[in-house]
């Protein structure tokens, strides 16, 4: 559902700047707070446990023992999720943590 909304509410502000570059302008201004990068966030959270687990469900199809380590592939997916998540927080949030707490 996330993943629906960043692609609609993207397709509609990209065809702002057919109709008007200053609505654009405005429109982007309005997505460089931190509740909108904390949902940029959530997004690339979404993304990548959508992935993982998607790998995951492949190696449960098609690998002949699969669905006996099904459980340990799924706190492996969690696992490398967290990781990556946790490498990815400084670079999605920078723009924000810089204007909330200085340079």
């Amino acid at each position: 559902m996330t993943i629906f909304f960043f692609l609609l509410v993207h397709v509609l502000d990209t065809a702002l700047v057919r109709v008007s570059p200053e609505a654009y302008d405005d429109t982007i201004a309005i997505y460089k707070n931190p509740v909108v990068n904390l949902m940029e966030y959530g997004l690339a959270a979404a993304v990548l446990f959508h992935a993982l687990n998607g790998l995951r469900l492949i190696a449960v199809d098609f690998w002949s023992k699969g669905p006996r380590y099904q459980k340990q592939m799924l706190w492996a997916s969690v696992g490398i999720w967290v990781v990556l998540m946790a490498g990815a927080f400084y670079p999605i949030m920078e723009h924000s943590l810089r204007d909330l707490f200085g340079s």
